[in-house]
């Protein structure tokens, strides 16, 4: 029995091959994969993922073809059992490296004899298994929102949001069982276990009827919310004539990048970029994006140099598929889904002195000069949101909230203020304004000695108000009717008011994370305080309650700190707010990637809106380009006390931080 326990024991099995215990691993591989057959059936998962490790084995020994050939056997079945969705953990990790084991097998046999008598194209099998084993959280949200918006009724959509709602409430109630029967036994509540295994079942019900409904009425439902992995050719119908995809799948020891023009032949190329390797240049890199500066002068120098490197080995082997291309769509695996790809350069570059801080960045020939960039989550997610129809034209243009009063001496102080903005001045002594957790003397606490933080120690972000209205103008909306800020701009309200039939709609205030606040434990949008509303709500917009909301827009603009982050540490890049906003409903979001400066974030996002005003043929990713170079080659912020120009603008801390995730193909107005 023993024996019989570690021969059907995949993990084990997948250890012996990674320490390279190759011919033991053979021997319970052979005797395990034919009981399984036997027993189970040849398309049964467990005989799938059995035949799959033996491929495993014979790549090892070097028989390519006998790897493949037990690959392609195994991977269809590997692949219709939606594991990298439903499976436990160490299924999941066994399906990945199955997966990346047959990419890496598929990129040494590329070009060779085998790879013709096999009739295989390896690098088209390979981009779709990568899209296949790739983070799927948010990819889930832009597939349930999606569903919703392909479907032609009001009714059905209802449905489908009564489906997703209920899907959610089962997942965070198995996820409370789980914890529930943890605990050590003489811990552990009957009743309360009685009561969840209840909860549970009549859920699981409700939620199997609703999807039978929904299927009769919406036969393609699933290939929203569980789609196939995307293939080149599926790519290239969505793709405009000036666009190019880029897809790179990072790996404990490869980095695999794949540039698919919308004509002509894709590139493929294989790095020696390994996850470690990538996760400390970026890191390394964010170092000047991300710095903890008190001042300008605090800002660090950005390494040019490592940011080359990653796009000379990446990018540039892959040059030939995209160079005529004036706009990228970037699917970017691991850690580099924590860099925005317009702070690389194309060329390499010395520095000139320059008498105006951070003005020699004006020289750098940035990726973000040749083309503009939108990322997606995968490129299921691009397939998706191509295939969407387009918005109601009779919605609304816009709504925004900006400019929150986290206590009662900012709203006293706001009422003494001119309606008119100073204009930008800065000294390399002058603190930062930063859009992020930075806590202010309120005082009667010393702020050095302060162990906690809650909502009404944020310091206000008055820019936020005339980038809400800057907006609002753009697009000619109604500043009473949709812009709220200051007081107005309520948790309370946003909860409550119809949100649905708005195009753009956009937060200017700070994004927390999980313990930026006493008690808060998911990332949230700063509003306003309860004790300058009154309302009988936290001020915290979280992420459990944008879940909840109900968008149909083109577009979430999040003007805040780092709401591009992930949900927790090692999940995928945009798997917090913004794949909230996702799930709620909308096309695409403008995050941003770190703590903002707040003059920049306000010139930025205020601009990209004129320009596609001024073009109503602009996407929103050609929009944010050119308001990204105006920003770079603007002369920059005066001197508070000279009026001469301080500090230009041109370091990638001001101009990097915000990315378009989601579908930029479409122009706002």
């Amino acid at each position: 029995l023993y024996e019989k326990g570690l021969a059907q024991n995949p993990s084990l099995i997948l250890t012996m091959l990674k320490n390279e215990r190759t011919e033991e691993a053979m021997k319970l591989i052979s005797n395990t994969y034919h009981t399984y057959q036997t027993n189970l059936g040849r398309t049964h998962y467990l005989t799938a993922e059995m035949l799959a490790l033996q491929g495993m084995a014979y790549l090892s020994q070097k028989n390519f073809k006998q790897a493949v050939d037990d690959f392609s056997k195994s991977i269809p079945a590997l692949l219709a059992a939606n594991i990298a969705t439903v499976g436990d953990y160490s299924t999941r990790q066994r399906f990945k490296h199955i997966i990346e084991a047959y990419i890496d097998l598929l990129s040494q046999i590329h070009g060779s004899h085998l790879e013709k008598e096999l009739k295989l194209n390896a690098p088209a099998e390979a981009f779709r298994l990568a899209d296949a084993v790739r983070g799927q959280v948010v990819q889930s949200a832009l597939g349930a929102s999606g569903a919703r918006a392909a479907v032609e009724n009001a009714i059905l959509a209802d449905l489908a949001r009564r489906e997703q709602d209920t899907d959610h409430q089962i997942k965070a109630l198995q996820s409370i069982f789980s914890d529930t029967l943890a605990a050590p036994e003489d811990q552990r509540d009957p009743a309360a276990i009685e009561n969840l295994t209840a909860k549970l079942d009549t859920l699981s019900r409700a939620h199997r009827a609703l999807l039978v409904e929904i299927k009769k009425l919406f036969p393609k439902y699933s290939d929203f919310t569980h789609p196939q992995p995307a293939t080149i050719s599926m790519v290239k119908k969505h793709l405009e004539p000036n666009e190019a995809l880029i897809s790179i799948y990072t790996t404990d020891d490869h980095s695999y990048v794949w540039a698919v023009p919308s004509n002509g032949e894709i590139e493929f190329s294989k790095s020696n970029m390994s996850a470690n390797k990538i996760t400390r240049l970026v890191s390394q890199l964010r170092k000047a994006l991300a710095p903890d500066a008190e001042t300008l002068g605090d800002i660090p120098a950005f390494d040019l140099q490592q940011a080359y490197e990653l796009y000379s080995d990446l990018l540039k082997p892959v040059e030939a598929a995209w160079k005529d291309a004036t706009d990228l769509i970037i699917v970017a695996h691991g850690p580099l889904g924590q860099l925005p790809f317009a702070i690389l350069p194309i060329a390499t570059i010395q520095l000139q002195e320059d008498a105006v801080l951070f003005a020699n960045y004006r020289d750098v020939p940035w990726l973000i000069r040749k083309v503009s960039i939108t990322r997606q989550p995968s490129v299921s997610s691009f397939i998706t949101l191509r295939s969407l129809p387009q918005g109601n034209p009779e919605r609304k243009a816009f709504v925004g909230f900006g400019d929150p009063f986290f206590n009662k001496k900012q709203l006293a102080e706001a009422k003494e203020e001119k309606a008119i903005m100073k204009p930008a001045v800065a000294s390399l002594q002058k603190p930062l304004q930063v859009r992020g957790i930075r806590i202010t003397d309120t005082g009667n606490l010393d702020s050095e000695a302060i162990t906690s933080s809650h909502l009404g120690m944020l310091n206000r972000l008055p820019d936020t108000k005339e980038e809400i209205n800057s907006i609002a103008s753009a697009l000619e909306a109604d500043p009473g009717m949709d812009v709220f800020v200051g007081k107005r701009a309520s948790e309370h309200l946003v909860k409550t008011m119809d949100l649905s039939d708005r195009r753009v709609i956009a937060f200017a205030t700070h994004a927390l994370v999980p313990g930026d606040l006493d008690g808060l434990n998911q990332p949230a949008l700063a509003l306003c305080s309860p004790e300058v509303t009154g309302e009988n709500e936290d001020g915290l917009l979280t992420l459990g309650e944008i879940l909840k909301l109900k968008l149909n827009a083109d577009w979430v603009v999040l003007s805040a700190c780092n709401t591009g982050a992930a949900d927790g540490a090692g999940a995928e890049a945009v798997s917090g707010l913004g794949r909230a906003f996702f799930y709620a409903g909308t096309r695409a979001i403008l995050v941003s990637m770190w703590p903002v400066e707040t003059t920049s974030a306000r010139q930025l996002t205020s601009k990209l809106f004129e320009y596609q005003k001024e073009d109503k043929t602009l996407s929103r990713a050609g929009a944010l380009r050119q308001s990204i170079l105006a920003l770079i080659d603007s002369p920059g912020m005066q001197d508070a006390v000279s009026g001469k120009i301080a500090a230009s603008y041109a370091h990638p801390f001001f101009w990097a931080p915000f990315i378009i995730v989601g579908d930029s193909g479409n122009p706002v107005n």
